[in-house]
């Protein structure tokens, strides 16, 4: 069974994840507007550094997010002088090397979504004088609505299921950057087998079920999702 330890994982996890995915949510809906409506050619740099994440080992990513949030970094220097401190092995370290890593699992399936959407339905909204403003949410949002569903869950299953970038970040400090899957980790080095059953259990469970849900009630297609 579960012990303190490992409920206190989850949920720090879980507030990891939901923050994380709420911030993913802010900063991703309008750079996928931007990516699916621009024709500047900075697009494909723009296209390339979102998605890096998805083809970098997650030790590396987190390697350099952890030098570049150091003293010496440039976020470093950055937070030490907004008075917040140095992120490394901090929860809001832990929140900002999230955002980083699972960014495009949340940017693709909007800028997808709002590529799909095409030039007719914001036309005819120009013609009746909607602002831009208007247009994006009484019009673009909820033609988005299966885009954005597919990126929350995304987003927030991805975050849920990291390592590499957590460990290296965050380090394995319990309460404070102790995640399920660094959680799972320590279980197994200490050869707790039973222990790690039932973290890993719970993941494969959630896993499953958020493909479950993406592919069965949302109606996605295995051809239809946006990481080509």
């Amino acid at each position: 069974m579960l012990n303190a330890g490992d409920l206190a994982t989850l949920w720090l996890t879980f507030k990891i994840a939901s923050l994380s995915t709420v911030i993913m949510l802010l900063l991703g809906t309008p750079l996928a507007w931007w990516l699916a409506r621009t024709q500047s050619r900075w697009k494909g740099i723009c296209n390339a550094l979102v998605a890096m994440p998805l083809v970098l080992p997650p030790t590396v990513l987190g390697f350099y997010l952890l030098i570049m949030m150091g003293p010496k970094g440039p976020i470093g220097q950055l937070t030490e002088f907004l008075g917040i401190g140095t992120l490394p092995f901090t929860f809001g370290g832990l929140v900002f090397a999230s955002v980083i890593y699972s960014l495009p699992f949340v940017v693709q399936p909007l800028q997808a979504s709002f590529s799909g959407i095409g030039r007719q339905p914001l036309e005819a909204a120009a013609t009746l004088r909607a602002s831009p403003l208007d247009t994006f949410f009484s019009v673009v949002l909820p033609l988005a609505k299966p885009g954005f569903l597919t990126a929350t869950i995304l987003g927030f299953a991805h975050t849920v299921g990291e390592f590499g970038v957590a460990l290296m970040v965050g380090g394995n400090i319990p309460g404070v950057t102790r995640v399920v899957s660094v959680q799972i980790y320590n279980h197994v080095e200490a050869l707790e087998y039973s222990q790690a059953h039932w973290l890993a259990g719970g993941l494969l469970v959630f896993s499953f079920t958020v493909l479950l849900i993406l592919y069965s009630v949302l109606k996605t297609q295995p051809s239809s999702q946006p990481f080509k």
